[in-house]
């Protein structure tokens, strides 16, 4: 992000008093945030409710279930009542895509918050894209932008109905490599990743810039997402010479490996990407992961004169979760897709077509968001390329530095 960044419920049906109208419906009824006649548009949403991503998903709903309620309550589209169908897809690829379906055929579904991960994301992104159905997520891998051949120079965006809010880690993992490299000045790194999508692009991301800097990979190996148990790869750590290692993939797997790789003798710093940049994370870890580091997309949302407003109203709802490292960017995504509702209806009505129509006004959607400026490019990518890196100190989490990299 070069700017700065930052800033489900389906409609119930009352007999009689329900007519539909395009993709939206007529409701007479009442909701929690606003009454009164009105078109009712549903926002999608899709994460990982339960499992061990949990912690993410129910943060980014709740801030989109935030986004909704305040759109509703300050009648932000004259005429229009939001409602939110938030869908469990517990991290898992084919439950994504089941979830797709399902959010295509309710007509009432104008667009989608989410995924949380890339690879459900890829198989998400053809089935909203055939219904017109626009997705803004917060997904980090180029190539859902980009296309497959993103890394050799030839950039072509797959799908127009993607967008996100969050930059991608054909910056982050340089940007953790410039870190590494040139501020704690780490010259031999050892790479792992998970084999998923997100985590082995974001290891390949790192190791070239890492190299291209002058560092050295002294070894690298793939884990297995739900293995526990990390004693041969934290032996190879050990007699690699490395003096820090890379993880690419998220927290429930780097965790207990940077716990059993200091137990076995390798006591250097692991450093993640942004899924390993939760609280989760440090409980996992326990006191060995004093001293981890992670990247994160945007700034510390603590330290944003635009999200200050955000952490208030969240608190005052009364959420059980926190917000997390997503919260600010999902909220942000929710209200893009009301902001592209917003450019399309006339006299509370959506036309015809009110899918195709949101998802071309989205391109154009620009706002001061949680996380900062809001705005796409040409890719649907986030225009906002900021990063911060964070430390392990005393048990959490602690904003090292903030900035750029230019891709």
């Amino acid at each position: 992000m070069r700017n700065r960044s930052l800033m489900a419920v389906t409609a119930a049906l009352a007999a009689g008093a329900l007519t539909l109208t395009a993709c939206g419906s007529r409701d007479s009824g009442s909701t929690d945030d606003a009454s009164g006649d009105g078109t009712v548009v549903t926002i999608g949403f899709d994460a990982p409710l339960t499992g061990e991503l949990s912690a993410l998903g129910l943060g980014m709903k709740n801030s989109v279930d935030l986004a909704v309620r305040q759109a509703n309550k300050n009648k932000e589209v004259p005429g229009v009542t939001f409602k939110v169908k938030a869908l469990d897809d517990q991290a898992q690829p084919s439950s994504g895509q089941q979830n797709a379906t399902q959010l295509v055929a309710d007509k009432s579904v104008i667009g989608v918050v989410g995924p949380l991960n890339s690879s459900v994301a890829q198989s998400m992104q053809k089935v909203f894209d055939t219904a017109r159905l626009v997705e803004v997520s917060i997904n980090t891998n180029p190539a859902l932008t980009q296309g497959d051949k993103w890394d050799k120079g030839a950039k072509a965006r797959p799908f127009t109905s993607y967008f996100r809010t969050a930059t991608t880690d054909a910056v982050q993992g340089p940007f953790a490599a410039e870190y590494l490299y040139n501020e704690v000045k780490k010259r031999k790194v050892f790479v792992i990743d998970d084999k998923k999508t997100y985590g082995a692009g974001l290891a390949a991301t790192f190791s070239e810039h890492f190299t291209k800097l002058g560092g050295k990979v002294a070894g690298a190996e793939h884990v297995d997402p739900d293995a526990k148990d990390f004693g041969a790869v934290a032996a190879k750590i050990k007699s690699s010479g490395a003096d820090v290692v890379y993880y690419g993939g998220e927290y429930p797997v780097a965790g207990p490996l940077s716990k059993q790789m200091k137990k076995a003798g390798a006591e250097i710093p692991l450093i993640g990407g942004d899924a390993i940049y939760s609280d989760e994370y440090i409980k996992l870890a326990g006191t060995q992961g004093e001293g981890d580091l992670a990247t994160s997309v945007g700034a510390p949302v603590e330290d944003l004169a635009s999200a200050k407003t955000f952490i208030e109203d969240y608190k005052a709802a009364g959420y059980k979760e926190s917000f997390g490292a997503y919260g600010g960017f999902s909220y942000d995504a929710a209200w893009a897709i009301i902001q592209a509702v917003k450019a399309v209806v006339k006299d509370g009505e959506l036309p015809s077509d009110a899918r195709a129509e949101v998802t071309g006004a989205m391109q154009d959607v620009s706002f001061d968001g949680v996380m900062g400026e809001v705005a796409f490019d040409e890719y649907g990518d986030a225009t906002n390329k900021q990063l911060t890196v964070y430390k392990v100190k005393d048990g959490a989490w602690q904003a090292e530095t903030t900035g750029t990299f230019d891709d």
